[in-house]
């Protein structure tokens, strides 16, 4: 099979447990609500060792008794050692996580999968478009960029959610839309009386940019149908399949390969992904 322009490593990063079920213990050092249901978790490792990682890749986070879960890493090296994720209450082990205070204890092991190519990019412009809790995985590339401003060129941000309530990141979109040469456009589906913002799908806010398919990377995360429409309309827009990157994070199970639950073609999601670019998807027959 054909590769993507810019498929990322697989190589295991640095700092991983050697034991790949051995879980490292992180004490929760600051704790913020993103919305309702989202909080956002700082974490500091317990042993005081290094944790090396690259925008894209998963942890495994657990409580002994509870369960586990694979939950993708929202932050990135070039803003702190801080390892930072993002858990929306789901089940009986997000509810516990949930109930946690800045002092508790989680367990944590990886990284695992591959990355955002984001180095790969540079001297391009870059569409950042997400949906929902999708912009979890997408802040630590898009952090990333920002760290490296001078390498890039226009930068938009397109976010779509289900209302306004439901927006993560609300702040930081806010700071991001006022930095030079970005442009941050937002849409929900239900709006209140004071929303300002776009009404409909995260699709709609194509009407509103206008970008060189040529030169320009798009990356990509959200709910499966909206990763379908927004593969499609980027396509018609002449965009390249190697240059549409997504991640298949939701598709997250064990994280070593073992249990083959992330199987999607021939190719295992935690292991060969979470990262793909579309034309990659299109070869394992995993675009609709």
């Amino acid at each position: 099979m054909k590769r993507g322009k810019y498929k990322a490593s697989t190589k295991p990063q640095k700092g991983a447990a050697k034991n790949e079920y051995l879980p490292r213990a992180v004490e929760i050092t600051k704790i913020r609500d993103l919305s309702s249901d989202v909080k956002h978790y700082t974490l500091k490792f317990k042993d005081g060792k290094p944790f090396e990682y690259k925008p894209g890749q998963f942890v495994q986070v657990s409580i002994f008794g509870v369960g586990e879960a694979p939950i993708s890493i929202t932050s990135t090296h070039e803003r702190g050692d801080d390892l930072e994720i993002a858990i929306r209450r789901v089940g009986s082990l997000t509810n516990a996580i949930h109930t946690l205070k800045e002092g508790d204890e989680l367990f944590i092991r990886g990284p695992y999968g591959n990355s955002f190519p984001w180095e790969a990019g540079k001297g391009k412009d870059i569409l950042f478009i997400a949906g929902g809790i999708g912009l979890l995985p997408l802040r630590s590339v898009m952090n990333a960029v920002f760290h490296h401003r001078k390498d890039y060129g226009k930068i938009w941000i397109l976010y779509g959610a289900k209302s306004p309530q439901e927006c993560v990141y609300a702040d930081e979109l806010a700071r991001w839309g006022k930095l030079d040469n970005v442009e941050v456009l937002q849409t929900v589906d239900s709006p209140t009386a004071e929303w300002k913002g776009g009404v409909g799908v995260v699709t709609t806010l194509f009407e509103k940019i206008e970008f060189d398919p040529e030169k320009t990377i798009s990356y990509l995360c959200g709910p499966p149908i909206m990763i379908k429409f927004t593969n499609i309309t980027l396509e018609e827009k002449k965009m390249q399949p190697d240059n549409i990157i997504t991640t298949m994070e939701m598709h997250m199970k064990c994280g070593i390969g073992k249990c083959g639950h992330c199987l999607v073609g021939h190719k295992y999601c935690c292991t060969d992904g979470p990262v793909f670019t579309f034309a990659e998807l299109k070869a394992l027959g995993a675009e609709e």
